[in-house]
């Protein structure tokens, strides 16, 4: 948790809950944080009620918390590229005992914390980046990667670092454009066949060299067919599929001879 001087931390409001007053008060503290990219409800206020999606991550939360269990006592759960907080809420509210977000933007930070406290939630948000939660110790039940992948401009480096922190499960989302279809590739080509490129199937990563949807930190963007193969190459077995833009993934092969894949391509021995 923040330290108290911390200008964004507030002390509860000294009324009843469910007040008027009370509701004044956290309906000013939301917009006080700035603009919100989740839509959070907060004691009956939504934090983004005009997102662009809509109800923004709820509408994908419905299909991928069928994946994950209902009780989730005792587990441990990382939130990479947290944002406001979405998805660690609602891994807590499930009951894992702890529970670890993470993210570089501190108005996000500052939107998570506020709203942990606001649900009297215990969790534990903090500021790193994606290319360096390998060096969190220990490894986690549950990793979740969520909505980040595509703002990376090292995203199999970065993907590469998470498997180090997952125990059990990755679950995996990422914005994907291109064809939605999946299929078996051979497993070699010979050089001079150029035609398997042209295939709009084909695993394929589109690279954003200014801006997409107004956002510059978009940066590749991958069909599925791409999701699927990096996943796989990373050591990952895919599990389940539960939404357009979702995979549930366990380790199976992240390791030869006892390393990492990260760690033998780095000094040249993969």
């Amino acid at each position: 948790m923040p330290p108290l001087s911390d200008p964004l931390q507030i002390a509860p409001t000294p009324v009843p809950p469910g007040s008027p007053a009370r509701e004044v008060a956290l309906a000013h503290r939301i917009a006080e944080l700035g603009e919100w990219f989740h839509n959070l409800d907060l004691h009956g206020i939504s934090t983004a009620p005009h997102h662009f999606l809509g109800d923004f991550p709820n509408i994908k939360w419905k299909y991928i918390s069928q994946a994950i269990p209902e009780d989730l006592t005792g587990a441990t759960v990382l939130d990479i590229g947290c944002n406001a907080g979405f998805y660690s809420l609602k891994m807590k509210q499930r009951g894992a005992k702890y529970v670890h977000g993470v993210d570089v933007d501190e108005r996000y930070l500052s939107q998570a914390r506020f709203a942990a406290e606001t649900l009297a939630l215990d969790i534990d948000f903090q500021k790193r980046s994606v290319y360096d939660v390998d060096e969190i110790p220990g490894q986690f039940d549950y990793v979740l990667f969520m909505g980040l992948f595509y703002h990376l401009r090292y995203p199999l480096f970065a993907l590469d670092k998470i498997i180090k922190k997952v125990g059990k499960r990755l679950v995996f989302q990422t914005m994907i454009r291109g064809s939605q279809a999946a299929r078996v590739w051979d497993d070699d080509y010979p050089f001079w066949n150029e035609e398997v490129f042209l295939h709009p199937d084909f695993p394929a990563m589109y690279f954003i060299e200014k801006s997409y949807s107004h956002d510059y930190t978009n940066w590749w963007i991958p069909n599925r067919g791409a999701v699927e193969s990096m996943l796989r190459s990373s050591g990952l077995e895919i599990l389940e599929h539960p939404e357009l833009e979702t995979w549930i993934c366990a380790p199976s092969n992240v390791t030869r001879n006892g390393r990492y894949i990260l760690e033998m391509e780095l000094d040249g021995t993969l």
